[in-house]
């Protein structure tokens, strides 16, 4: 039998990850360019008629609308109100990672769409991004006390004082508004907030390891 040496493997240089600030960045950017990129499409191309997408309360034919009327806005005061806040919450929350950032926006979207076409009204055509503001600043307010984190719980603090006015949106009372949409957002957020561990801090998993570990179910 002829014996030829072992060339070892190059070890494989491990992949970079990307800083909170550049994370952040990216999904405020992701965000921003999304919306304001379908709007114009759907003002330019489709002379508005993209809003037909939005979610339709109980027609099952729209239920997958809830994929795309987050995208969707009547006008470009609609655009430009949901523009700086979302921006802001998308960064803060994509600053955390990306994963977090697609299993927060993926419970707000789901829970607060399901919502809306459950109980928005026969009738109604709901659209915007606002569902997704209130469901990622939710999930900004309540991740600190859940994860266990300092930082993360004052910035909900922040965050509560600076945006408490928006807890009015959650109640129903400016007609055209969707009330209905930043309620269930919100819920989605606080859901995520509950739920995810993948935002969870270093410490804090490391102590969840230990507790898996000391009831026999890691090796």
């Amino acid at each position: 039998m002829t014996q030829f040496p072992v060339t070892p493997t190059p070890a494989v240089p491990a992949r970079k990850k990307r800083s909170p600030m550049r994370s952040g960045l990216l999904f405020a950017g992701i965000y921003v360019i999304s919306i304001w990129a379908v709007h114009i499409i759907n003002a330019v191309i489709f002379g508005g008629n993209l809003v037909y997408f939005g979610i339709h309360p109980l027609d099952l034919s729209s239920v997958w609308h809830i994929f795309t009327s987050p995208l969707l806005h009547a006008n470009i005061d609609h655009l430009i109100s949901n523009t700086v806040p979302g921006a802001i919450f998308s960064f803060l929350v994509g600053a955390s990672g990306a994963r977090v950032w697609w299993e927060v926006t993926a419970f707000v979207v789901i829970l607060g769409g399901a919502g809306v076409w459950l109980l928005g009204g026969v009738g109604t055509n709901h659209i915007g991004a606002s569902g997704l503001v209130y469901g990622w600043l939710a999930y900004l307010l309540v991740r600190g006390i859940f994860n266990r984190s300092l930082s993360q719980i004052l910035t909900g603090v922040i965050l509560g004082v600076f945006y408490s006015g928006l807890v009015w949106g959650v109640l129903p009372g400016v007609p055209g508004v969707s009330w209905q949409a930043h309620l269930f957002g919100a819920i989605g957020g606080i859901a995520a907030g509950v739920l995810i561990t993948s935002d969870d801090p270093p410490a804090l998993r490391e102590k969840r390891r230990q507790k898996q570990i000391s009831r026999g179910k890691l090796s």
